[in-house]
């Protein structure tokens, strides 16, 4: 390996180290953002379940029977 290829070799390394510099505050920012919203939904979930609401927030309630809409039709 001569003079050339060695400060190529340099270069790129440099190159890279300073993209990584930029992104990796952005890769933190989205893995923290990810975990904060998965607490979020977690709290959620477990404050509806200890109140007796469904998944999506309303009133659970019973599927004992079922309705259906009867039109007539000329």
């Amino acid at each position: 390996m001569d003079t050339a290829h060695l400060e190529g070799l340099i270069g790129m390394l440099t190159v890279l180290a300073i993209l990584v510099l930029l992104v990796l505050p952005s890769v933190l920012g989205i893995a923290r953002d990810r975990r904060i919203d998965r607490q979020i939904r977690e709290a959620e979930q477990g404050r509806g379940e200890a109140e007796g609401l469904g998944p999506a927030g309303r009133p659970a309630r019973r599927q004992s029977y079922f309705t259906t809409t009867v039109t007539h039709h000329s």
